[in-house]
């Protein structure tokens, strides 16, 4: 009984993190300019977290046609970064600079994105960078098209400005919100919906809410499908905007840099009789603990740890940074003749009608733990040995991990639709 307290409680560690940065109330910084301004983008990214149930305040430093080497001499916008008080900071450059040649976006954008970067982290090393990719021009950037032939289309303009802000977010370890490739799915997809105000440039009102539903699923990890619509913006363009967003998000969520550089707890472990090396296999993280489920811990990267009598024992290993952190836990069966884990059960789940959810061959009964795509815990209980059902229609639609505790410390994604 000791051990499964043990693992439990270090399952509401990394779950306490996340309610403490998210549930609680995340401050956000907009940097940038008319994209960001023209029908306030932070207030309607706010008013779309307010209805999801997540707190939020924001802040904006958003004059007309800002650089980022604008920013980084303009004094208001350095009072905002240097108070430390934002969790996020998003970054948007000036429409048109990301998108001109390689080499002149190196000597003109670069340098100040990492300037920025660096002053964010300076004035709190807790917060993360993201790194706002905006949209091609509707019909390609005429004003530049004979010296620049690439970004004469909307297409080839937006090419530029993906590829530009991927690498200002790779190398300066930071997110990105994929504004630009959303437009371009809905364009796309439906072109009767038109993203665009008569400049062909700034936001329509249906823009900067497909802008504003992708910031929110990049920042909370969360599917924006049912949550706010402006007043002046029908229900069924809402809809298809938030369905865009969600998509181009959740299901890349490597692409954008959003789960890179998280603290993954794991490991492995090799035995001889009652004695057991593990291997850590974790990522990003700067310190270990770890319990052997007797009353033994240690702070090592791989520790060696020998039982003194055969049982089963929960493992658990809780890494992280200044920051953020991360756990897990594995039943380990430990014998006179070896160490063998319990966790190599043929555990899976199967969709057995609309977001009905069925997990098969269960080997002992077991507790587990439904948490939403940011770690908040929505649910849990214990289920029986063999197969248990989970109606996940009561859930808001995005996605979920189902984590089975004892004997298999299994998870499972699930998606509510």
């Amino acid at each position: 009984m000791k051990a499964n307290l043990l693992s439990l409680s270090l399952f509401f560690v990394c779950i306490g993190f996340y309610s403490q940065v998210f549930s609680q109330n995340t401050s956000i910084l907009f940097i940038g300019n008319s994209y960001t301004y023209v029908n306030d983008l932070p207030q309607l990214v706010k008013d779309i977290a307010l209805s999801k149930g997540d707190s939020v305040t924001t802040d904006m430093s958003a004059p007309g046609g800002y650089t980022f080497q604008n920013h980084t001499a303009y004094a208001t916008t350095l009072t905002k970064i240097n108070s430390g008080i934002f969790d996020f900071v998003v970054l948007q450059e000036q429409s048109q600079l990301p998108s001109f040649p390689p080499s002149q976006v190196v000597s003109d954008v670069y340098p100040y994105a990492h300037q920025l970067d660096s002053m964010v982290h300076k004035a709190n090393s807790c917060a993360t960078t993201v790194f706002y990719m905006t949209w091609g021009r509707k019909y390609g950037d005429a004003s530049n098209c004979s010296a620049y032939p690439p970004i004469c289309t909307y297409s080839g303009m937006q090419e530029r400005l993906r590829e530009s802000y991927l690498a200002m977010a790779d190398s300066n370890s930071s997110l990105v919100a994929p504004a630009g490739m959303a437009w371009n799915t809905s364009w796309s997809t439906d072109s009767s919906i038109n993203l665009w105000q008569s400049d062909n440039s700034h936001p329509s009102l249906e823009g900067s809410y497909l802008t504003a539903c992708t910031m929110y699923a990049t920042i909370f990890r969360k599917s924006p499908v049912g949550a706010f619509i402006p007043t002046l913006l029908d229900s069924t363009t809402a809809s298809f905007l938030q369905d865009v967003a969600m998509h181009t998000v959740l299901d890349s969520l490597v692409n954008w840099n959003i789960t890179v550089f998280d603290c993954k707890a794991d490991f492995t472990f090799n035995a001889n009789q009652l004695t057991a090396q593990f291997s850590n296999q974790s990522q990003n993280a700067l310190y270990y603990h770890w319990d052997f489920g007797d009353g033994s811990v240690s702070a090592s990267a791989n520790p060696q740890h020998t039982y003194s009598s055969s049982g089963n024992y929960n493992v658990s290993l809780v890494v992280g940074d200044s920051c953020k952190n991360d756990s897990i836990t594995k039943t380990i069966s430990v014998t006179t003749t070896g160490i063998s884990s319990l966790d190599n059960v043929a555990v899976n789940v199967i969709s057995i009608g609309s977001n009905i959810y069925l997990l098969k061959n269960i080997p002992t009964a077991t507790s587990y733990y439904i948490s939403d795509y940011i770690g908040k815990l929505v649910d849990h209980g214990n289920i029986s040995k063999g197969e248990a059902t989970f109606d996940l229609r009561k859930y808001a639609a995005g996605y979920y991990l189902l984590q089975l505790n004892s004997g298999t410390n299994k998870s499972f994604p699930l998606q509510v639709k």
